[in-house]
């Protein structure tokens, strides 16, 4: 009997987003939706199904890490929410989605997974998509600055 193989990891295969940081362990990425500027996702680098996969020490670099990046979201992106959410079901990888929530965004009070609630006001996206710079600059600061 043949077992069904595994479609190969797009997170082993692919970045998952504009990588701002990355050392032996986890990148952090950008992700491309325009929708929600500043929407981060943490990755573990090697190829981990569930949180618990990992070792103890692994777990604790990994969600130290998607607490410095929801920091800098909070800092730069002044959400009304941060939403921070390992769902892996679409993606079986070990990843941490930091996404900055606003009360008039698509899909608030929704998940961004959920039904669209509104169009967003252009303007207000212009504004958060102006401040995605200084995003990256906060995150490479920081991360740099922790391996002193």
């Amino acid at each position: 009997m043949q077992m069904a193989k595994e479609a190969p990891c797009e997170l082993c295969i692919q970045p998952g987003g504009e990588v701002i940081y990355r050392d032996d362990n986890y990148r952090i990425v950008l992700v491309d939706d325009e929708r929600y500027p500043g929407f981060c996702r943490v990755i573990w680098n090697a190829h981990a199904r569930e949180m618990t996969d990992l070792s103890t020490a692994e777990r604790a670099i990994l969600i130290a890490a998607v607490w410095q990046v929801e920091e800098a979201v909070r800092e730069v992106m002044q959400p009304h929410k941060i939403n921070v959410a390992s769902l892996g079901n679409m993606v079986a990888h070990v990843h941490w989605h930091v996404i900055p929530r606003y009360e008039d965004d698509a899909h608030f009070p929704n998940p961004i997974w959920g039904e669209i609630k509104r169009t967003p006001v252009s303007s207000d996206l212009a504004k958060r998509v102006a401040l995605v710079p200084k995003l990256r600059e906060t995150i490479l600061d920081r991360f740099d600055r922790s391996l002193l």
